[in-house]
């Protein structure tokens, strides 16, 4: 297998970015990583981060600038971008608009022109997801017409447009990975948003019957893929059976949707002694209201008709294509991710 000389995250600054850092970092021989983000590095890295960030270049630019991402790709020689940039949940449409698609778009056209070999791509698992049961989804489950909401929608028309631009004949090969409910250090969203639930006091509160089987992924599980992902497409043996594929990547451990935050909130000595329980239903009316009324004030709505639609369904995948032909296997459990990811909000 070809080893890596230089990598380019496009992203890198950010959540899965830091734990592709790490994971890339650690290979050996260790390829030069390059970060190209917005925003820098954190001035202080976590201690649940093992790598060294004296180690990274850093490029400043927008990824829907031609200009910008040639220079880092012409200064740090990449021969392979993984592109994990995207906006979190709760923007406008405008901004996935703008980097989901357009600058999906531009990396591509750029990275070919610059002779990068490969190109890996953190799409989701939500591409597949219309607010119905997902029961044990594989690569072959169709993408929605109609799609769930517009982070979605637009990371499955990236998707497609990454997976069209597999040319073994240009030597430019892609690949796309769909992780599910990833959480982790660096989460802003997932975890810190379970911990203030309890702070006010809102953990009694059930959303559904609790029967529904969900899939999360710690970020390091998630990048562990990237890595596989990117060594697969430099290996002349292996690129074939990889190269213009999907993949989900799960934990391989799918869960009741409220045991991840009850494991949450018992690690924070928070057990609820007797849980309200809101029907699906009564939930997506709810969710209808607080959008409405919160457009009233000009506020983020907490309850959204999406938020409660994929809380109560089933959201678990098949993940024997990665393991086949990435040779993907989870390093790090459900409950150590937890752990590590608490460790890293009391820092």
């Amino acid at each position: 297998m070809s080893a890596i000389s230089s990598v380019l995250l496009v992203g890198g600054s950010g959540f899965l970015g830091l734990h592709l850092i790490e994971r890339f970092q650690a290979l050996s021989p260790c390829p030069k990583i390059n970060v190209f983000d917005v925003r820098p590095l954190p001035d202080k890295i976590s201690k649940q981060f093992t790598f060294d960030p004296s180690n990274v270049v850093f490029f400043e630019g927008d990824l829907t600038e031609p200009a910008d991402v040639e220079r880092a790709l012409k200064e740090s020689g990449a021969e392979i971008v993984v592109h994990s940039a995207s906006p979190m949940h709760g923007n406008v449409q405008e901004i996935y608009e703008k980097v989901n698609v357009q600058g999906t778009r531009n990396l591509l056209q750029v990275s070919r022109a610059c002779g990068v070999k490969a190109f890996v791509y953190t799409s989701s698992a939500g591409v597949a997801f219309n607010g119905q049961d997902l029961h044990n989804a594989d690569e072959t489950w169709p993408i929605p017409e109609i799609p769930m909401d517009g982070y979605n929608e637009t990371k499955a028309i990236a998707e497609e447009m990454v997976l069209n631009a597999n040319s073994p004949e240009e030597d430019f090969l892609t690949i796309a990975l769909r992780p599910a409910g990833i959480f982790g250090p660096g989460d802003r969203q997932l975890v810190p948003g379970l911990r203030n639930v309890a702070k006010l006091g809102q953990s009694k509160f059930q959303i559904g019957d609790n029967n529904n089987l969900f899939d999360w992924t710690y970020a390091g599980n998630v990048a562990d893929a990237h890595v596989l992902g990117a060594l697969k497409l430099l290996d002349s043996s292996a690129a074939s059976t990889v190269a213009g594929e999907t993949f989900f990547i799960t934990n391989d451990s799918p869960t009741y949707f409220w045991a991840l935050a009850r494991t949450v909130w018992k690690a924070d000595g928070h057990i609820d002694k007797y849980n309200i329980v809101l029907s699906r239903n009564v939930a997506i009316a709810a969710g209808y209201l607080s959008e409405f009324f919160s457009k009233l004030v000009g506020k983020e709505p907490g309850l959204t008709p999406f938020r409660a639609k994929i809380v109560c369904a089933s959201r678990y995948h098949n993940i024997d294509k990665a393991k086949r032909l990435l040779g993907y296997k989870p390093r790090v459990s459900i409950e150590e991710g937890i752990q590590k990811t608490l460790a890293w909000m009391d820092e």
